[in-house]
């Protein structure tokens, strides 16, 4: 059986609504999910998600919730009703507020039919880390309830060889091979953390700082699946 094929997660890491629906309308359907973090969340709230959802997309909400059990649940419950894809909390927060957090999302998805994907923060990508520490939060993390974690694909190969039940791997730090590694410091190229055994690829500047954003994401594509698309 072929190995599945890493989905290419757009971040959408500018300053104004209208940045980003330039980059939507250019990229999706080419790219069909899109990362929403704190910076543009925190600008326009709701109606970022809501722009993407009209244009026929899905959203990532990356706001890495890290709170007191009681509060991250209810967030996941407003995060639900948004009808978000997949959202991420730090697996810092600890045992107690992942499971209060798996618990309100299954009572959502009795309503809505639906629930996000809850993928747990192990070490943030622009911070060094001991392969341990990735280790021992993922373990928590999964064993608490979640359906994936965050690391970089440096530590995807890891998780996939140590922790055999099944579980998606979001890696972030994605550069082509020209780009700069700006504040990262844990990065591979899209083809690396396929191979890692990563299942989405957050790609944020070597596509927005593209001279052609296009023909960059026709680039990764092609890398990635052996074609252009």
């Amino acid at each position: 059986m072929a190995a599945q094929k890493s989905q290419i997660i757009l971040a959408l890491d500018v300053d104004t609504l209208e940045q980003a629906k330039y980059f939507v309308d250019k990229l999706y359907p080419k790219i069909k999910i899109f990362k929403v973090g704190s910076q543009l969340f925190t600008a326009y709230g709701p109606r970022i998600i809501e722009m993407l959802h009209k244009r026929g997309a899905e959203v990532f909400l990356d706001l890495k919730y890290f709170d007191i059990p009681n509060t991250v649940a209810k967030a996941i419950a407003q995060a639900a009703r948004l009808k978000v894809k997949m959202l991420t909390l730090h697996i810092l927060g600890g045992k107690e507020m992942i499971e209060a957090s798996v618990k309100e999302a299954a009572n959502q998805k009795k309503v809505l039919k639906t629930r996000p994907l809850l993928i747990g923060v192990t070490v943030l990508t622009s911070q060094a880390s001991g392969t341990k520490d990735v280790l021992g939060l993922a373990r928590l993390g999964l064993a608490s309830g979640l359906d994936g974690i965050v690391c970089s694909a440096h530590e995807a190969k890891l998780l996939r060889s140590k922790i055999k039940n099944k579980f998606l791997i979001v890696t972030p730090g994605i550069r082509a091979g020209d780009s700069s590694r700006d504040d990262q410091k844990r990065i591979a190229t899209a083809l690396e953390a396929q191979s890692s055994g990563s299942d989405y690829l957050v790609i944020g500047r070597p596509i927005l700082k593209a001279d052609n954003p296009v023909l960059k994401v026709e680039e990764i594509l092609g890398d990635l699946y052996g074609r252009r698309n």
